[in-house]
């Protein structure tokens, strides 16, 4: 099995979140989605052999978050996640295995957005964390929602990987 490297940083101070569970969930949503072979075939990792996959998880606040997706998006208003696919996004000659690790990229969520869309959804704030760290580790996989067959297939597999942890 592959080694999987997550730093989870809350730069969001006010919010008092265990950043270990976080991590410990986040690695076994993470072995669970390369671990299925529909995910892993058509992920970016196919072909590539690597001892070890890194990521970064930043969770901040709305204002954060909507700055970065007001400056990369061109979207001026808060969201939930962004994600940064460095791997995924990059062709694949630009594509590198660092010793021995592949760098997928970044996550960033934002805790407030989670709270409210939790609250929205009639679910736990757990629930929601865990449902769109699956969204953002599938993007760094390399998926994406463009269709309606990627958004079923993404929104299927965030299902199954957050109950993992739950």
């Amino acid at each position: 099995m592959t080694k999987i490297n997550i730093f989870v940083e809350n730069t969001y101070e006010e919010f008092n979140i265990d950043e270990v569970k976080v991590f410990n969930n986040s690695v076994k949503i993470t072995e669970f989605l390369i671990s299925c072979k529909e995910v892993y075939e058509n992920s970016c990792l196919n072909q590539y052999k690597a001892e070890s996959i890194c990521f970064d998880i930043v969770l901040t606040n709305n204002s954060e978050i909507h700055r970065i997706n007001k400056e990369y998006r061109q979207k001026d208003s808060p969201t939930d996640v962004i994600t940064f696919a460095i791997f995924a996004d990059s062709s694949e000659d630009e594509r590198f295995i660092f010793d021995g690790e592949i760098n997928l990229g970044e996550i960033i969520i934002s805790l407030d957005k989670i709270k409210e869309q939790a609250n929205e959804n009639n679910v736990t704030f757990e629930d929601e964390l865990y449902y769109i760290i699956s969204h953002g580790v599938l993007h760094l996989l390399g998926f994406d929602h463009l269709s309606e067959d990627e958004y079923n297939f993404m929104v299927n597999y965030q299902n199954k990987a957050k109950a993992v942890v739950l």
